[in-house]
């Protein structure tokens, strides 16, 4: 799975995100959203660059409305990353390659 996205669903979030060895960034997004498909290029090449250092998976709040309320995902795109299970970060918004790698890096 390294250097590309995956994807999640409501059948496969907790065992993907619960057995991970990496830390995993969860892109909450959906079709419609035009900031979540700019973010899109941009998590393709991190997934890229990072290799097995990080696992980069996508979720569509459309198609999964009860992970997305889990987790308090009010505006998309929202990418949370995960760190031992747990949620480490949260960054809500569409944002260059560098200021996300700035913010994942420390978890890496």
């Amino acid at each position: 799975m390294a250097g590309s996205l995956g994807t999640l669903d409501e059948s496969t979030f907790d065992e993907e995100i619960g057995s991970a060895t990496a830390p995993v960034l969860v892109d909450f997004w959906a079709e419609w959203c035009g900031p979540c498909k700019m973010v899109t290029p941009i998590l393709e090449e991190i997934a890229e660059e990072q290799g097995d250092a990080l696992k980069i998976l996508k979720l569509n709040v459309d198609d999964a409305p009860s992970i997305a309320q889990r987790f308090g995902v009010m505006s998309i795109p929202t990418l949370i990353l995960f760190k031992d299970g747990e949620e480490a970060k949260r960054i809500i918004g569409a944002k260059p390659k560098g200021a996300l790698l700035n913010d994942v890096t420390p978890f890496l």
